[in-house]
């Protein structure tokens, strides 16, 4: 059953969360992990993800890869949002001995299935996953998250080409199409648009979605799980740093923390939305 009302909400939290860790931590990625809220909860917090809190190595859970590992903030907040562990520890970000640094460890944190930080490697992986998941017969489904400034790396193309030759279609991609990155516009720093005649060129499903509306996020999931025979890409348009006013559309909020002022103008804004 899906309960937009209570999606949007858990998305909020998710913001909420997000700002919080990275101004405790005086660093992180707020940008592009608040960018990602929308379209992780519509997929976590649904019936289209598998898994399983109280036994997060599963056989037969679903597979997630956050290929843009720098935003770990909003997969951390994920996981602990879904029971995965204390939300509590979520302010532990990128501290000495935290099970949370400022990229993905898997053996670290219960709920992660794949290391990440280098950028353009995350598909490669989740096509191996889903590979081996359908020669032993299991119907587990893989995702992977990206960037669309991710889509400059060449390995991703490579990856790109080997899904559909192998009729992968347990792998489902979705690429966060802000167009901002470190250094400011990706079509400006280099141009990977269009980006649905590329895909559909590498003979993908393509799908498009505002990545910022929970219930069409929902249902590009479900399409993306009926289409048979080939893998497919959601393409969820996507605001960078989507929520706190002064950090939408901005290259700066990319690996910047904010203040102890900012971090109050970010919460009363995200309380009103509520």
């Amino acid at each position: 059953m899906f309960e937009e009302r209570k999606i949007q909400e858990i998305a909020r939290q998710i913001r909420r969360d997000i700002v919080t860790m990275t101004q405790a931590a005086g660093s992180g990625h707020p940008g592009g992990s608040l960018s990602a809220a929308d379209l992780l909860a519509a997929l976590y917090f649904t019936d289209q993800f598998r898994c399983d809190p109280h036994n997060p190595g599963w056989d037969e859970r679903d597979r997630f890869i956050l290929s843009k590992g720098h935003t770990a903030p909003v997969i951390y907040s994920v996981l602990a949002r879904r029971g995965f562990f204390p939300p509590e520890e979520l302010l532990t970000l990128r501290r000495l001995g935290s099970r949370l640094q400022g990229h993905p460890k898997k053996d670290a944190t219960p709920g992660l299935d794949c290391s990440s930080g280098s950028l353009g490697q995350g598909l490669s992986v989740a096509n191996g996953m889903a590979f081996a998941l359908r020669r032993r017969g299991s119907d587990a489904r893989v995702y992977c998250l990206m960037g669309d400034g991710e889509l400059q790396e060449g390995q991703v193309w490579e990856a790109a080409m080997f899904a559909p030759q192998h009729e992968l279609d347990n792998v489902c991609a979705i690429v966060d199409y802000n167009n901002i990155q470190l250094d400011g516009e990706v079509s400006e720093i280099k141009d990977v648009y269009p980006l649905r005649e590329k895909w559909e060129a590498f003979r993908w499903n393509v799908i498009e979605a505002d990545g910022h509306n929970v219930r069409e996020m929902y249902e590009a999931y479900q399409a993306a799980r009926a289409c048979k025979g080939k893998p497919t890409v959601i393409l969820a348009r996507c605001i960078k740093g989507k929520g706190v006013s002064y950090m939408e559309n901005s290259a700066k909020w990319h690996g910047t923390a904010p203040n102890d002022e900012e971090y109050a103008q970010a919460m009363a804004e995200l309380e009103v939305q509520a």
